[in-house]
Protein backbone atom coordinates (compact mmCIF):
# COMPACT_ATOMS: atom_id res chain seq x y z
CA UNK A 1 0.00 0.00 0.00
CA UNK A 2 1.28 3.56 -0.99
CA UNK A 3 1.84 5.39 2.15
CA UNK A 4 0.13 9.62 2.69
CA UNK A 5 3.47 10.75 2.99
CA UNK A 6 4.88 9.53 -0.54
CA UNK A 7 1.68 10.35 -2.30
CA UNK A 8 2.15 14.17 -0.49
CA UNK A 9 6.15 13.81 -1.37
CA UNK A 10 4.83 13.19 -5.00
CA UNK A 11 1.75 16.08 -5.09
CA UNK A 12 3.08 19.10 -3.28
CA UNK A 13 5.61 19.92 -6.57
CA UNK A 14 2.13 19.88 -8.81
CA UNK A 15 1.77 23.34 -10.17
CA UNK A 16 -0.69 22.74 -13.02
CA UNK A 17 -3.96 20.13 -13.48
CA UNK A 18 -4.66 19.16 -16.78
CA UNK A 19 -8.31 18.33 -17.22
CA UNK A 20 -10.04 16.39 -19.97
CA UNK A 21 -13.76 18.01 -20.44
CA UNK A 22 -16.51 15.00 -21.41
CA UNK A 23 -17.05 13.05 -18.83
CA UNK A 24 -14.53 14.72 -16.74
CA UNK A 25 -15.58 18.24 -15.84
CA UNK A 26 -19.08 18.43 -18.06
CA UNK A 27 -21.76 15.78 -18.95
CA UNK A 28 -22.07 16.12 -22.21
CA UNK A 29 -22.01 12.37 -23.06
CA UNK A 30 -25.87 12.58 -23.88
CA UNK A 31 -25.46 15.43 -26.12
CA UNK A 32 -22.82 14.25 -28.01
CA UNK A 33 -24.45 10.56 -28.89
CA UNK A 34 -27.78 12.82 -30.08
CA UNK A 35 -25.63 15.19 -31.76
CA UNK A 36 -24.01 12.48 -34.07
CA UNK A 37 -27.20 10.50 -34.41
CA UNK A 38 -28.59 13.76 -35.74
CA UNK A 39 -26.53 14.45 -38.43
CA UNK A 40 -25.64 10.59 -38.92
CA UNK A 41 -29.52 9.48 -39.49
CA UNK A 42 -30.30 12.65 -41.94
CA UNK A 43 -27.60 12.10 -43.93
CA UNK A 44 -26.32 8.35 -44.34
CA UNK A 45 -29.73 6.84 -42.28
CA UNK A 46 -27.66 5.21 -39.39
CA UNK A 47 -27.84 5.60 -36.16
CA UNK A 48 -24.78 4.28 -34.12
CA UNK A 49 -24.93 2.88 -30.27
CA UNK A 50 -23.04 4.85 -27.74
CA UNK A 51 -20.33 2.48 -27.67
CA UNK A 52 -20.04 2.97 -31.46
CA UNK A 53 -19.60 6.82 -31.08
CA UNK A 54 -16.78 6.30 -28.18
CA UNK A 55 -15.09 4.15 -30.48
CA UNK A 56 -14.62 7.02 -32.87
CA UNK A 57 -13.71 9.35 -30.23
CA UNK A 58 -10.37 10.76 -30.66
CA UNK A 59 -9.80 12.85 -33.49
CA UNK A 60 -12.19 16.07 -33.01
CA UNK A 61 -15.95 15.52 -34.64
CA UNK A 62 -15.26 17.44 -38.11
CA UNK A 63 -12.53 14.31 -38.79
CA UNK A 64 -15.33 11.93 -37.37
CA UNK A 65 -17.98 13.46 -39.14
CA UNK A 66 -15.87 13.84 -42.70
CA UNK A 67 -15.17 9.80 -42.24
CA UNK A 68 -19.30 8.83 -41.81
CA UNK A 69 -20.57 11.27 -44.66
CA UNK A 70 -17.94 11.88 -47.21
CA UNK A 71 -15.93 14.91 -48.32
CA UNK A 72 -18.34 15.79 -50.30
CA UNK A 73 -21.09 16.63 -47.58
CA UNK A 74 -18.91 17.38 -44.76
CA UNK A 75 -19.64 20.96 -44.86
CA UNK A 76 -23.22 20.81 -44.71
CA UNK A 77 -23.10 18.28 -42.51
CA UNK A 78 -21.03 20.42 -39.64
CA UNK A 79 -23.35 23.22 -40.04
CA UNK A 80 -26.02 20.22 -38.92
CA UNK A 81 -24.20 19.20 -36.39
CA UNK A 82 -23.25 22.42 -34.59
CA UNK A 83 -26.33 23.45 -34.65
CA UNK A 84 -28.24 20.87 -33.10
CA UNK A 85 -24.89 20.83 -30.09
CA UNK A 86 -25.69 24.14 -29.13
CA UNK A 87 -29.35 24.31 -29.59
CA UNK A 88 -29.42 21.54 -27.27
CA UNK A 89 -26.82 22.24 -25.06
CA UNK A 90 -28.83 23.90 -22.35
CA UNK A 91 -31.22 21.40 -21.71
CA UNK A 92 -28.67 18.23 -22.25
CA UNK A 93 -25.45 18.81 -20.34
CA UNK A 94 -23.99 20.98 -17.55
CA UNK A 95 -21.25 20.71 -15.15
CA UNK A 96 -21.02 17.77 -12.55
CA UNK A 97 -22.10 19.46 -9.08
CA UNK A 98 -19.00 20.44 -7.31
CA UNK A 99 -17.32 21.15 -10.17
CA UNK A 100 -16.78 25.03 -10.68
CA UNK A 101 -16.24 24.81 -6.71
CA UNK A 102 -12.75 22.90 -7.23
CA UNK A 103 -11.92 24.93 -10.36
CA UNK A 104 -12.54 28.02 -8.35
CA UNK A 105 -10.50 26.73 -5.83
CA UNK A 106 -7.47 25.65 -7.66
CA UNK A 107 -7.38 29.19 -9.21
CA UNK A 108 -7.21 30.76 -5.94
CA UNK A 109 -4.55 29.06 -4.83
CA UNK A 110 -2.68 29.89 -8.01
CA UNK A 111 -2.21 26.61 -9.64
CA UNK A 112 -2.43 26.47 -13.24
CA UNK A 113 -5.45 24.51 -15.12
CA UNK A 114 -5.42 23.32 -18.51
CA UNK A 115 -8.05 21.39 -20.81
CA UNK A 116 -6.64 18.70 -23.07
CA UNK A 117 -9.95 17.20 -24.65
CA UNK A 118 -9.98 15.16 -28.00
CA UNK A 119 -13.38 17.13 -29.32
CA UNK A 120 -12.86 20.08 -31.26
CA UNK A 121 -12.52 23.63 -30.91
CA UNK A 122 -15.59 24.75 -31.88
CA UNK A 123 -17.52 22.58 -29.15
CA UNK A 124 -15.16 22.99 -27.00
CA UNK A 125 -15.79 26.39 -26.43
CA UNK A 126 -19.45 26.13 -27.09
CA UNK A 127 -19.26 24.29 -24.13
CA UNK A 128 -17.30 25.90 -22.36
CA UNK A 129 -18.98 29.25 -22.75
CA UNK A 130 -22.53 27.87 -22.05
CA UNK A 131 -21.47 26.40 -18.39
CA UNK A 132 -19.68 29.95 -17.56
CA UNK A 133 -15.91 27.82 -16.91
CA UNK A 134 -13.92 28.91 -20.31
CA UNK A 135 -12.05 31.81 -17.74
CA UNK A 136 -10.93 29.25 -15.35
CA UNK A 137 -8.29 27.75 -17.91
CA UNK A 138 -4.91 28.95 -18.66
CA UNK A 139 -4.92 27.28 -21.82
CA UNK A 140 -7.08 25.18 -23.62
CA UNK A 141 -5.99 22.37 -26.14
CA UNK A 142 -8.25 20.31 -28.04
CA UNK A 143 -8.46 17.88 -30.99
CA UNK A 144 -8.33 20.69 -33.57
CA UNK A 145 -4.77 22.08 -32.14
CA UNK A 146 -2.94 18.53 -32.20
CA UNK A 147 -1.63 16.76 -35.16
CA UNK A 148 -1.58 13.62 -33.11
CA UNK A 149 -4.82 13.14 -31.64
CA UNK A 150 -5.61 10.77 -28.19
CA UNK A 151 -4.25 8.56 -26.74
CA UNK A 152 -1.01 10.32 -28.39
CA UNK A 153 0.13 12.81 -25.53
CA UNK A 154 0.70 15.91 -27.91
CA UNK A 155 -1.12 18.04 -26.19
CA UNK A 156 -0.09 17.40 -22.22
CA UNK A 157 3.06 17.86 -23.99
CA UNK A 158 1.87 21.02 -25.63
CA UNK A 159 0.91 22.01 -21.79
CA UNK A 160 4.89 21.42 -20.64
CA UNK A 161 6.20 23.67 -22.87
CA UNK A 162 3.63 26.59 -23.39
CA UNK A 163 3.97 26.87 -19.28
CA UNK A 164 7.83 25.30 -19.31
CA UNK A 165 6.84 22.35 -17.09
CA UNK A 166 8.72 19.34 -15.87
CA UNK A 167 7.02 15.84 -15.64
CA UNK A 168 6.57 16.27 -12.09
CA UNK A 169 4.79 19.22 -12.10
CA UNK A 170 1.63 17.99 -13.56
CA UNK A 171 -1.74 16.03 -13.05
CA UNK A 172 -3.63 14.42 -15.41
CA UNK A 173 -7.33 13.87 -14.62
CA UNK A 174 -9.81 12.18 -17.02
CA UNK A 175 -12.21 9.77 -17.69
CA UNK A 176 -11.25 7.14 -20.68
CA UNK A 177 -8.47 4.78 -21.42
CA UNK A 178 -7.26 7.30 -24.08
CA UNK A 179 -6.65 10.10 -21.06
CA UNK A 180 -4.54 7.69 -19.37
CA UNK A 181 -2.40 6.12 -22.15
CA UNK A 182 -1.62 10.05 -23.13
CA UNK A 183 -0.36 10.53 -19.63
CA UNK A 184 1.42 7.47 -19.16
CA UNK A 185 3.41 8.26 -22.50
CA UNK A 186 3.75 11.83 -21.31
CA UNK A 187 5.05 10.86 -17.87
CA UNK A 188 3.18 12.90 -15.93
CA UNK A 189 0.65 11.45 -13.22
CA UNK A 190 -3.04 10.79 -13.88
CA UNK A 191 -6.06 10.45 -11.78
CA UNK A 192 -8.70 8.49 -13.08
CA UNK A 193 -12.24 10.12 -12.66
CA UNK A 194 -15.06 7.25 -13.47
CA UNK A 195 -18.76 8.99 -11.94
CA UNK A 196 -19.86 9.10 -15.60
CA UNK A 197 -17.14 7.64 -17.51
CA UNK A 198 -18.43 5.47 -20.69
CA UNK A 199 -14.74 2.89 -20.43
CA UNK A 200 -15.47 2.49 -16.47
CA UNK A 201 -14.85 -0.70 -16.57
CA UNK A 202 -11.87 -1.04 -18.75
CA UNK A 203 -9.98 2.08 -16.86
CA UNK A 204 -10.30 1.27 -13.83
CA UNK A 205 -8.80 -2.14 -15.38
CA UNK A 206 -5.59 0.35 -16.06
CA UNK A 207 -2.36 1.31 -14.12
CA UNK A 208 -3.43 4.60 -12.76
CA UNK A 209 -1.82 6.61 -9.86
CA UNK A 210 -5.01 8.00 -8.67
CA UNK A 211 -8.87 6.86 -8.68
CA UNK A 212 -11.92 8.40 -7.85
CA UNK A 213 -15.36 7.68 -8.32
CA UNK A 214 -17.37 11.28 -7.61
CA UNK A 215 -16.55 14.57 -7.54
CA UNK A 216 -16.91 15.34 -4.09
CA UNK A 217 -14.49 12.39 -3.62
CA UNK A 218 -11.66 14.00 -5.71
CA UNK A 219 -12.28 17.46 -4.15
CA UNK A 220 -11.69 17.03 -0.91
CA UNK A 221 -8.61 14.76 -1.95
CA UNK A 222 -7.67 18.00 -4.21
CA UNK A 223 -8.31 20.33 -1.65
CA UNK A 224 -6.52 17.98 1.10
CA UNK A 225 -3.91 17.74 -0.92
CA UNK A 226 -2.83 21.66 -1.87
CA UNK A 227 -3.68 22.44 1.70
CA UNK A 228 -1.65 20.33 2.94
CA UNK A 229 1.47 21.48 0.02
CA UNK A 230 0.55 25.14 1.38
CA UNK A 231 1.68 24.39 4.99
CA UNK A 232 4.79 22.12 3.93
CA UNK A 233 5.64 25.46 2.09
CA UNK A 234 5.27 28.04 4.29
CA UNK A 235 7.09 25.59 7.02
CA UNK A 236 9.92 25.49 4.73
Amino acid sequence: MVSFWYIFHRMKRFSCIIFDLDGTLTQTNELIFATFNHVTEKYVGKVFSPKEITGMFGPPEEIAIERIVGKERVDEALVDFFKFYEAHHQRMANAYHGVQDILEYLKEQGILLAIFTGKGRRSTLITLNALGIKHYFDLIVTGTDVVEHKPSSEGIKNVLSTFGLETNEVLMVGDAVNDIKAAHEAGVQVAAVVWDSYGKKHVMQMETDFLFHSVEEFGNWIRSVVHRSALHTVSI
